[in-house]
């Protein structure tokens, strides 16, 4: 049987600014986290300021655990000779929720394909070499819903198990909202689940 996997590999940091050269065209790599379609364009937009003379901002990112997106993009390089080989380092490296970008000042020289997917392949790896790549669980998180009477009850089971409450509301009644490692789910919800006078919902 397949072993659940419940950990993901990304970035905590913007990695800073790397550089590739080749035959005087300049690469400047750079690795960003980002949770959403927005962040990547915030991202984008901000590179583009930073380097408005340069001709290409080539990138390719990656969204997600479980349901994976991702898109790699040539900005007006040949076909498939710079997002994929930016894409290829993402893989190669097994993150997600990352964004890479090298920025390409042409040099003079053409390179061909070939070069082009050697430099923007050695381009995004310098970029994550220069990040800290951290390893991070998947996590569900359930709503909890008791009366003051089950809170001892309550407490006792998220210590034993070490669950993290993200949030709390506590007024007429309690409402916790934890966050369990995806392996450990399904037991957590059955405890809860089986105590009475305790709801418990996941939550997206």
């Amino acid at each position: 049987m397949n072993e659940m996997k419940d950990t993901y590999k990304t970035i905590i940091k913007p990695s800073g600014e790397t550089l590739f050269k080749d035959r005087n065209s300049k690469f400047f790599g750079y690795a960003f986290p980002v949770f959403s379609e927005d962040d990547i364009k915030e991202r984008l937009e901000e590179l583009r300021k930073l380097h408005h003379t340069a001709r290409h901002h080539c990138y390719a990112w990656q969204l997600g655990t479980e349901k994976i997106r991702f898109r790699a993009n040539d900005d007006g390089e040949p076909s498939n000779s710079a997002g994929q080989p930016i894409y290829g380092q993402i893989q190669a490296f097994d993150v997600t929720n990352i964004l890479i970008v090298s920025v390409r000042y042409f040099g003079g020289t053409k390179l061909g394909v070939g070069g082009l997917i050697n430099a923007y392949r050695s381009s995004a790896q310098l970029a994550l070499e220069a990040s800290e790549i951290i390893e991070k669980t998947i996590d569900i998180h359930y709503q909890l819903k008791f009366g003051y009477d089950m809170m001892n009850k309550v407490q006792r089971i998220i210590k034993e198990r070490s669950l993290d409450i993200i949030n709390q509301k506590l007024e007429l009644d309690c409402e916790y909202t934890i966050s369990v490692r995806k392996k450990e789910a399904e037991s957590i919800f059955e405890i809860f689940d089986n105590l009475f006078k305790v709801e418990i919902k996941e939550i997206e």
